[in-house]
């Protein structure tokens, strides 16, 4: 499979171009639990352990500033597990991001350097940068302000070997959301032109709002740092659904993509109840 991203934010551009992204070849997709939605039965300290007992190797948080970084690294150190990323912390008037907000440029970069700081400390490789909420008429400046404050801080990040993830977020969840399809991503991507600046390509998001996926995945891998998984439309385990999730897995398997496959799903009950699907890739409940 060739893996082409045309730099533009729609689907007509010509122009393509290739990153580089390291492939794996045969064994099996790497499901990663976020601690965000999985295990949250137990206080966040306590899931370490949950997740590393039902066979996770890596964890992924979304915020988790309330803790000290000494204490997220501890967990991973002592569970074995591999720390993937963090959310830049949530902003002022109830935004989940600014960093494509204009005129938010200075907030961004003093959330961002907290970020950074936990990132640093807790040993997460990758720092998941939200945009935030911009009107229609709003979007060209927005994606301005979007390239010029990642530019800036993936130099920050580089400096400790620690990527950034932009991620695309259907605006039926998340309305007037600046980054919404994987073709605007790619083209922020190649403007921004940091080796260290990747997609997160969550298929519960670019289901809802593009849809064709697994055209969009592989037409996109080169520029994918991470992606995630749960079940559309009720983002509960990937076993129901719109979406043929063991296809798709082995069709990400198939295509060489070396990262993790993130579990950002809400469980319909207790998490361990629930990991029945997830056997088939190395994890299982404990008994």
């Amino acid at each position: 499979m060739t893996a082409v991203l045309r730099l533009s934010g729609n689907t007509d551009a010509a122009s393509p171009v290739r990153l580089a992204n390291p492939v794996k070849k045969g064994g099996m997709p790497r499901l990663a639990a976020n601690l965000a939605y999985l295990f949250t039965e137990r206080p966040l300290l306590a899931r370490f352990a949950a997740a590393a007992a039902a066979g996770f190797k890596a964890v992924e948080l979304q915020v988790a500033y309330d803790h000290a970084p000494a204490d997220i690294r501890r967990e991973i150190e002592r569970h074995g597990l591999t720390m993937l990323g963090i959310n830049t912390p949530g902003a002022s008037g109830g935004q989940s991001g600014v960093a494509g907000v204009p005129g938010r440029e200075a907030e961004f970069a003093a959330l961002f350097a907290k970020a950074l700081d936990f990132a640093v400390g807790s040993g997460a490789r990758t720092i998941h940068c939200l945009t935030g909420r911009v009107p229609p008429a709003e979007e060209s400046a927005g994606e301005r302000a979007f390239v010029a404050n990642l530019a800036r801080a993936a130099d920050l990040a580089a400096e400790h070997g620690i990527s950034l993830l932009i991620e695309p977020l259907n605006r039926r969840d998340r309305p007037e959301n600046l980054l919404h399809l994987p073709e605007q991503a790619a083209a922020i991507i190649e403007q921004v032109a940091r080796p260290n600046v990747r997609m997160q390509f969550d298929f519960y998001h670019v289901q809802i709002e593009a849809g064709d996926l697994t055209h969009r995945f592989e037409r996109h891998l080169r520029a994918i740092g991470h992606v995630q998984i749960a079940a559309v439309p009720s983002r509960a385990e990937p076993d129901e659904g719109e979406v043929n999730y063991p296809a798709l897995l082995e069709a990400i398997d198939a295509s060489g993509y070396a990262g993790w496959v993130g579990c950002e799903y809400k469980p319909r009950a207790r998490t361990e109840d629930g990991l029945g699907w997830a056997r088939a890739y190395g994890i299982a409940a404990p008994a």
